[in-house]
């Protein structure tokens, strides 16, 4: 089975299956599929449509099979995608694919130096290659950005969402791939926040939009932060004070904190502490605070790796001053550890624990991601904690972004397909995003039975 291309302008294919020629100037949609939110403008002339009414075209349906990777098919490239904001607000149920982004980092100091070969290029906006010994391999995203993309470049498609959180949405935006390709760079950015990633620049975007709107909407923001570190969840607002990082036994004496899910799906940490911010500074000391309580060590592949998976939660609950209609959102800001060899990180004793526990976690996020891009009847989000954190994320009620991270150089070449194998799959998980909306009178009766429950004493025209 192959497919040939007529050359006409207006994208028209053919088809040869099992020897016999079908469907020819059928349209075909690109290998980047249209996302629920996003709609692709085209400049072409209309395609020739099948002559049954109703019918799928055949190379569209062929075309759909084929995997993200395409190592000798060369399509013809998606026009630019231009991102409806009326879509964008969800105003019904809509599911979607969860976005996913390929961020290749530039060549470190120690590749320079080692002259190490470069086998990933990025050809164009939504495709990458890389150069294995079996031959090039393509691989295409909903977007590309190459080394010399800058953090205000990647933030410009990704603010669109915390409008999606304030909105009342379950957003989820996450890094992926192997240590030191850049993950904590994308999500937090550099020590001096110089560049600020993607973590502090959310903060900001979602005040301002607070502010913009302070006239119509009640804003109440609050936050969780947690660690995921040993198969142990930990509350990162709780103090470590004398603590060494090279201890961590004496984080058993922390809070437990347990995964829950409500009724509508939403994750939360049952047992972590939650603190309300009035403003981006606000929010983004208790970052700070939080940052500084995580496990970091040096590796080397990486000066400072992160030997745990830090989760935010941002709570954005916003009263209709006109309806008193309320709506709650949560925006969840993932940086994942990466998956290592202890042979590359030279990790032992302690270092060698925690990179155990990273790849094990990381390998059950594999199965969830493997499970629900094949539509398995059993997800087993249950055999980690991290997938337990990511389970309303992947295959759930959230709109979601993946930013995979992958080096480009020839050195970590295995780790590369890996990331962009399992980003492909996450392309096919269709993820139900719902807005979370509450009537007032819905509103009223809850406020009602918190007071009720911490003993203050309601009036009669209360109820």
């Amino acid at each position: 089975m192959y497919v040939n291309s007529s050359g006409a302008q207006n994208g028209s294919y053919s088809l040869t299956f099992l020897g016999k020629k079908v469907g020819r100037h059928h349209s075909v949609a690109p290998a980047g599929k249209q996302l629920a939110w996003e709609t692709t403008v085209r400049t072409t002339q209309d395609p020739v449509v099948s002559s049954r009414a109703g019918q799928v075209p055949v190379a569209a349906q062929v075309l759909d099979d084929l995997p993200g990777s395409v190592p000798e098919i060369r399509e013809q490239r998606p026009c630019p995608i231009i991102h409806n904001t009326q879509l964008d607000q969800y105003d019904n149920n809509t599911a979607g694919k969860i976005r996913v982004f390929c961020r290749v980092r530039p060549v470190s100091r120690i590749e320079a130096a080692q002259s190490e070969a470069i086998v990933v290029h990025k050809v164009d906006d939504f495709s990458v290659t890389v150069e294995t010994p079996r031959g090039q391999r393509e691989f295409q995203f909903d977007k590309v950005f190459g080394a010399e993309a800058s953090q205000e470049d990647l933030f410009h498609d990704t603010n669109r969402l915390i409008q999606s959180a304030i909105d009342g949405y379950n957003v989820c935006i996450f890094a992926y791939g192997q240590t030191g390709s850049g993950k904590t760079y994308t999500m937090v950015g550099d020590k001096e926040q110089k560049n600020p990633g993607i973590m502090p620049r959310s903060f900001n975007a979602m005040f301002d939009i607070i502010q913009q709107n302070s006239n119509k909407f009640d804003f109440k923001v609050s936050a969780y932060m947690l660690e995921l570190y040993n198969d142990r969840l930990q509350d990162l607002f709780v103090s470590q004070s004398g603590e060494a990082h090279a201890q961590p036994q004496s984080h058993g004496q922390a809070k437990r904190v347990e995964i829950k899910r409500n009724r509508k799906g939403v994750v939360f940490a049952q047992g972590a502490e939650t603190k309300e911010a009035s403003s981006a500074q606000e929010l983004y000391a208790l970052f700070q605070q939080a940052c500084a309580n995580r496990h970091i060590s040096a590796t080397k592949m990486n000066v400072e790796s992160s030997r745990s998976h830090l989760i935010v939660g941002i709570m954005v609950e916003s009263k209709n001053m006109t309806n008193g209609s309320v709506n709650t959102g949560k925006l969840s800001l993932v940086d994942l550890a990466g998956s290592e060899r202890a042979a590359k990180t030279g990790a032992k004793d302690h270092q060698l624990k925690e990179a155990n526990s990273i790849n094990k976690s990381l390998s059950a996020l594999g199965d969830v991601i493997s499970a629900l891009s094949a539509e398995l009847p059993h997800v087993p989000y249950r055999n980690s904690k991290l997938t337990q954190v990511m389970q309303d994320s992947l295959g759930g009620n959230a709109k979601t972004l993946m930013i995979a991270n992958i080096s480009p150089s020839e050195c970590n070449l295995d780790e590369t397909l890996t990331s962009l194998i399992y980003a492909t799959r996450v392309k096919a998980i269709t993820n139900n995003a719902q807005r979370n909306v509450e009537s007032k009178e819905i509103a009223h009766l809850k406020e009602v039975i918190i007071k009720l429950k911490s003993g203050q004493t309601v009036e009669e025209e209360d109820v």
